[in-house]
């Protein structure tokens, strides 16, 4: 499990380049130093993997020690950036489906459109801190 200490952990596809991106946005505005970051590649990333359901492959959230998936975590992540990308929370009225949807054809054409590492980002000596290994 992870450290009491950490209340919001982002994990996420470690060799896809959107997903790279959106953390190192992430980080950049994250203004209260309030998330921490791991792979799911990673051994704390696998560790969650075995919990979801199988088409889980680009992000989880974990917020105080509440497991969110896809569209959810997403909305969640960006009310817990705040103003103004919790303005997105006015998404969490659509039906999940809906936004799964949506959310699920972005994760299954994310290596075509954005492309994909040989191996996962190693982060800058700056923002190592918030990484989980």
């Amino acid at each position: 499990m992870i450290k009491q200490d950490i209340k919001q952990l982002i994990l996420f596809d470690g060799v896809c380049n959107f997903c790279n991106s959106t953390v190192n946005f992430i980080i950049h505005n994250d203004k209260k130093d309030q998330f921490r970051f791991a792979t799911l590649q990673s051994k704390l990333g696998q560790s969650f993997i075995h919990r979801l359901p199988s088409n889980i492959d680009s992000i989880v959230y974990v917020r105080n020690q509440e497991i969110l998936i896809k569209s959810t975590a997403a909305l969640y992540i960006a009310q817990d950036l705040g103003y103004p990308y919790k303005l997105m929370g006015i998404f969490k009225y659509l039906p999940t489906s809906w936004r799964d949807c949506c959310y699920d054809y972005i994760a299954k054409n994310r290596y075509r459109w954005f492309g994909k590492k040989d191996h996962c980002e190693i982060p800058t000596e700056q923002n190592r801190k918030k990484f989980i290994s």
